[in-house]
């Protein structure tokens, strides 16, 4: 890309993801160093580090990612989410993130191919055609 170089500070942006209980009770002295522009939150693992592995959704962890959402905005700093989860999503756009990515690659990509393979058997076409 011509005058990478020259762009590239100005022009990239710096985001931390936060996925521990430890990391969230940090969440301002990490918000506030020098070049962060901002703060994913990452349920799955905070959920881990809550005790809560594989509930992204339980309600201590839900809570804790709002209450970060509200911290980051009282700071100034733009906060994000990274959730299959299409209302939380929506949910935590309400409560102000600028980054918000729905859904996960493995779990689109699966999506995805599983569309097209319906789409093909709907067809005619045998199942295991690709495989001889």
């Amino acid at each position: 890309v011509a005058h990478y170089a020259q762009n590239a500070e100005r022009e990239i942006c710096l985001l931390l993801q936060v996925e521990t209980r430890e990391a969230l009770g940090n969440l301002e002295s990490i918000a506030s160093v020098e070049g962060v522009d901002g703060i994913f939150v990452g349920p799955a693992d905070l959920a881990a580090s809550f005790g809560h592995r594989g509930q992204p959704s339980h309600p201590e962890v839900v809570d804790a990612i709002v209450g970060a959402i509200e911290r980051l905005k009282a700071l100034g700093k733009p906060a994000g989410i990274l959730t299959p989860d299409e209302k939380f999503a929506a949910r935590c756009i309400s409560l102000g993130t600028l980054f918000t990515a729905v859904g996960v690659d493995v779990a689109v990509l699966a999506r995805g191919s599983e569309a097209l393979a319906a789409r093909f058997a709907s067809q005619g076409a045998p199942r295991d055609a690709g495989t001889r």
